[in-house]
């Protein structure tokens, strides 16, 4: 059995990629909004300190960015052809995504 790759003639499918980078960022969004439930339970949970309501606040403030790069995304993710987006919503999602971690690690302390 050989392999068949694009020098037959066959062109691949551009829909498939950008469906699956769509899924994953759902995923990621669904995540991030478990992480974001889960503190502020534990906020509420443990008692009401200010530092504990200030970093909840924080997180979801956070988890609200993180929201809107990844609507954003898979909005250009389903537009004909996948356009990309400059690099800074890139960046903008991976430094949510490590100041959520620094408050989780914080309010655990």
């Amino acid at each position: 059995m050989t392999r068949r790759g694009p020098e037959d003639g066959r062109v691949r499918d551009p829909g498939l990629q950008p469906e699956r980078t769509r899924l994953a960022w759902r995923r990621t969004t669904l995540s991030c909004t478990v992480a974001a439930v889960l503190a502020a339970r534990a906020v509420l949970h443990d008692g009401t300190t200010a530092l504990g309501v200030l970093a909840c606040a924080v997180c979801l403030l956070l988890w609200l960015g993180f929201l809107l790069v990844a609507h954003r995304r898979m909005t250009v993710l389903t537009s004909h052809p996948p356009r990309t987006l400059p690099l800074r919503s890139a960046w903008t999602a991976a430094l949510c995504t490590l100041a959520l971690a620094v408050c989780a690690a914080l309010m655990l302390v």
